[in-house]
């Protein structure tokens, strides 16, 4: 048995770095020698179980083989356990403390005492050494022991290798908010003192929603622990942000000033301000020391610095969604109904015929209608005419007072009397409840594998990630997506990265300045500043004259429009797609959407999955807001597939495809309530009848091809047909097709013969991989399901002739006695055809073919028509026969030399 030992009245310190040793030594248990500090008792009542604790009264001393001492190196401080360190069977005692200039009294094997503010640092360090990575349980309690031990590093014993080894224990996903809770560092009679006075002499300041306070201590000499203070103010007062000064004198004419500041207001940086004075520090907390100055104007100058830094509270422009979805006082109650169920909206705003807006109507309000038979009733007998309305500059705190005053869940944003938005009470909710995940400054790692660690469920202003995408980006590309948003912001609009650029950006683990993805969506959305449905057309068009070796491409009803380039010098071929925001409707299963502009919230909430619905914001002044409002982040740092609608799958079985591609391609699991919604869509049968009540299916026709390709031409196509298959996916293709024993065989044989027959490429592999599937359909229904996927004509013809080619083959293959005359069979086909009828035929047939294009087929005539007219042949006709005989003759061996064939010749041919 491996003990770690905690000394008695165990400290988070020696509670963290005994958890820490346990990473070390595998199989170790914990023993608390004798009780426990308050806070690491109450916390031990909800954690105990997260480690390996077991009591002192349960070690059976004959079993003990090491023993691990931390935090200490006295006998004494280990209580009844210190017994244990004489025990004759005892192999190895090791001690770990940062206490330096004690004696010890503990005759250890091996010690480990060095200068750092908390013994857990030093096991930090080993962790690291060894790449051994912790659950966030772990990562909480030695933080704990490092944050407690040295003031979070504020005591004087406090080094850089405990800043750095809290660093790393926050990548670990230590919980700040544990932390937090049961950090107490407790404060002096001094400390004490100063509280009350500190207390009486606050002075404050509101602005912007946020409080700010500060406060000037003047004391006798030097105060240790003002940190502390400052926190205790921030909690007892629940201020925002505190300056707390101290001033006292070192001498008859001359004093030190010292300043402590704290925020917690999102996007100030106190370590910027007092950079400025020679300070430092965090961007929440940082700290000053001056000597002979004037601690006023100090004090005034930091104020002013933290008054310019608080932000303005978002503003209805920031949180409507745009445009609005309207319709006229005579639309009646049914309209109203189909309306709200097309777009998903939970209300309807009514305007007149000069767009001035008379009305709103909530779904509760239809409802109602319907319910007492009004379905043919106009909406204005119904709607709510006593409107309270905002302006786009309205702040938060002034909606949500006016929401919660009125108990209106809907407010429509007016510019100019012109409704130009909605907000709603799900917007206010979104914002003032967001769940933020608490970041780690950035270090080493970046900062977007933070996010992925840490996760997110919101839009959260993370302008650290726009410096991570300017880090990994190779500086091309960044160049334009910054020319890009220029162009943006000159026209007053929002430009957005976003899906699967975003995706695979905080996947991606490139070398700094190396990423280059080649294929990135951009979203325009800017209806609050008058742009229209071709703005993504206009903002194409204007970069388009920057980069002139792009080509442009204009398409599709919705007016988007792509810049592509083609082995550039600079860009390679990179592929940018650039829309309007939009939300799109399907009229029935397996249709094309219909599209209509909308704004950036509800173009991600059109898409497939959550790890899709990601947006960057690229324009100022929120440039690098991460827009998530699905959880895609956490479902990222879960390496889950989650679709974003229950219908999603039922309105596009491509989407099947994409999720099955996107889970194999990055090594996810599919969500346990997507794949249920997945085999209902399955198995509801809905693909089948929509296919015979719709002459176009495309989502089960060129698109379904096109996710296809995607699949078939990826490294990981089997892996991805094999889990379509057990989703029962393959129906899309056809409802008979499944991926049993001999479809798997003939796939590795078909690859098998592309290797050997194909090397380089001639053939569309992917597409015979394709064929390979479909041949394994009945024969009448080949050439249908290539049709319906709108293969190439030459695939259709031969899945359409595969079945009598193969009969042939399979009848007449076996009697043929020569070689000649396998080929003379088998030229007829070209290679694809014989690949196929290969991969179904028994080994013998296969054997043949095999050899046919391994040997046979190579074979040429050992004349030609030159050598004929040379011989005295006259040209005519007849040199193919006569070529024909002599191929043939090589074959059979009849002939093996040139000699030979003019022999042949003179007896088979005599002039």
């Amino acid at each position: 048995m491996d003990l770690i030992l905690c000394h008695t009245t165990a400290d988070f310190d020696a509670l963290g770095a005994a958890v820490g040793l346990t990473r070390l030594l595998p199989g170790s248990k914990i023993v608390l020698t004798g009780g426990s500090h308050p806070p690491v008792r109450d916390f031990l009542a909800l954690h105990r179980d997260e480690y390996p604790l077991i009591e002192r009264r349960s070690v059976n001393p004959e079993k003990i083989r090491s023993l691990t001492v931390v935090d200490t190196q006295q006998r004494d401080r280990l209580g009844k356990a210190a017994e244990w360190l004489d025990l004759p069977y005892v192999r190895e005692i090791i001690v770990y403390d940062h206490h330096l200039g004690q004696e010890s009294d503990i005759f250890a094997t091996r010690s480990h005492i060095d200068s750092v503010g908390a013994t857990t640092t030093l096991i930090v360090e080993q962790l690291q050494q060894q790449q051994i990575s912790l659950t966030p349980a772990e990562a909480t309690v030695m933080a704990l022991g490092i944050h407690v031990d040295t003031g979070s590093l504020t005591f004087d014993q406090s080094t850089p290798r405990d800043a750095l080894a809290l660093a790393w224990l926050m990548e670990q996903s230590a919980s700040l908010s544990v932390i937090s809770t049961y950090r107490d560092p407790g404060l002096s009679l001094q400390l004490q003192q100063l509280l009350t006075e500190a207390l009486e002499n606050l002075e404050y300041l509101c602005l912007r929603g946020y409080t700010v306070a500060w406060v000037t201590l003047k004391t006798n000499g030097f105060v240790p622990g003002l940190s502390s203070l400052a926190s205790e103010l921030v909690e007892l007062t629940e201020i925002d942000a505190i300056l707390l000064a101290n001033e006292y004198p070192l001498g008859e004419e001359d004093s030190r000033l010292t300043v402590i500041g704290r925020s917690q207001i999102p996007k100030t940086n106190l370590n910027l301000l007092f950079q400025l004075l020679g300070g430092g520090g965090h961007s929440q907390a940082a700290s000053l020391n001056l000597r002979q100055v004037d601690s006023q104007a100090i004090l005034k100058q930091l104020l002013d610095g933290i008054k310019a830094q608080i932000p303005h509270p978002p503003t209805a422009r920031d949180l409507m969604s745009s445009p609005v979805r309207t319709i006229l006082p005579e639309t009646t109650i049914a309209q109203a109904q189909r309306i709200l169920l097309r777009y998903g909206h939970s209300g309807l705003s009514v305007v007149d015929t000069q767009r001035q807006l008379v009305g709103i109507i909530s779904r509760r309000d239809i409802d109602i209608a319907l319910h007492h038979g009004f379905s043919h009733a106009p909406v204005k007998g119904y709607m709510t005419t006593n409107l309270k309305t905002i302006t786009p500059d309205t702040t938060l705190p002034q909606i949500e007072s006016v929401m919660v005053t009125y108990d209106i869940g809907r407010l429509p944003v007016l510019e100019n009397e012109q409704l130009v938005g909605i907000v709603t009470r799900t917007d206010v909710l979104r914002e003032l409840h967001q769940n933020r995940a608490e970041f780690p400054e950035l270090s080493s790692e970046s900062q977007a594998s933070l996010v992925i660690q840490h996760g997110l469920n919101s839009s959260y202003p993370l302008t650290g990630l726009s410096i991570e995408l300017q880090n990994k980006l190779a500086p091309r590309l960044w160049q334009l997506l910054t020319t890009a948003s220029q162009e943006a912001e000159k026209r007053g609009w929002h430009l957005y990265l976003v899906g699967g650029a975003v995706r695979d950006l905080l996947l991606a683990e490139a070398v700094a300045g190396t990423l280059m993805i080649k294929d990135i969506d951009l979203v325009v959305d800017g209806f609050h500043k008058s742009a229209d449905v071709g703005a993504g057309v206009e903002l194409a068009k204007a970069l388009q004259q920057l980069y002139p070796t792009a080509r442009l491409e204009i398409h599709g009803a919705f007016q988007t429009a792509a810049l592509l380039w083609h082995k550039d010098s600079e860009l390679d071929s990179l592929w940018v797609d650039i829309a309007t925001a939009r939300t799109e409707f399907y009229p029935y299963p397996a249709a094309n959407p219909e599209v209509e502009a909308s704004s950036i919230r509800q173009d991600l909430y059109r898409r497939d999955f959550t790890i899709n619905a990601l947006a960057l914001r690229l324009t100022t002044p929120r440039a690098g807001e991460l827009l998530d409002f699905f959880g895609g982040l956490l479902d990222l740092q879960a390496k889950e597939i989650r679709v974003l609608h229950a219908n999603s799958f039922i309105e596009d079985p491509t989407r099947i495809y994409r999720g099955v591609r996107f889970a194999v391609r990055f090594g996810f699991q599919i969500e346990p309530q997507t794949e249920e919604f997945i085999r209902y869509a399955i198995n509801s049968g809905v693909y089948d009848r929509t296919s015979q009540e719709n002459s176009k299916t495309p989502a089960l026709q060129t698109r379904l091809k096109t996710e296809l390709k995607h699949i078939l031409e990826a490294p990981y196509w089997k892996s991805a047909l094999q889990l379509l298959d057990n989703l029962g996916a393959l129906q899309c293709i056809h409802p008979s097709l499944k991926l049993d024993v001999e479809v798997l065989r003939q796939l590795r044989l078909l690859e098998r013969c592309l290797r050997r027959f194909d090397p380089q490429p001639t053939l569309i592999h992917w597409e015979m991989r394709l064929e390979a599937l479909i041949t394994h359909l009945a024969p009448q229904y080949r050439a249908k399901v290539a049709k319906n996927l709108q293969l190439q004509e030459d695939s259709i013809k031969r899945l359409q002739n595969l079945a009598s080619a193969q009969a042939e083959v399979m009848e007449s293959l076996p009697q043929c006695q020569s070689p000649s005359q396998v080929v003379q069979l088998l030229q007829q086909s070209d290679l694809a055809m014989l690949i196929l009828i290969a991969v179904q035929s028994p080994r013998e047939i296969r054997h043949q073919i095999w050899e046919y294009l391994t040997v046979w087929a190579n074979v040429q005539p050992l004349l030609n028509g030159n050598d004929l007219k040379k011989l005295g042949y006259k040209p005519g006709p007849q040199y193919r026969q006569i070529l024909d005989d002599v191929l043939a003759a090589t074959l059979d061996g009849v002939i093996k030399d040139r000699a030979e064939a003019e022999e042949f010749l003179a007896q088979h041919y005599p002039l």
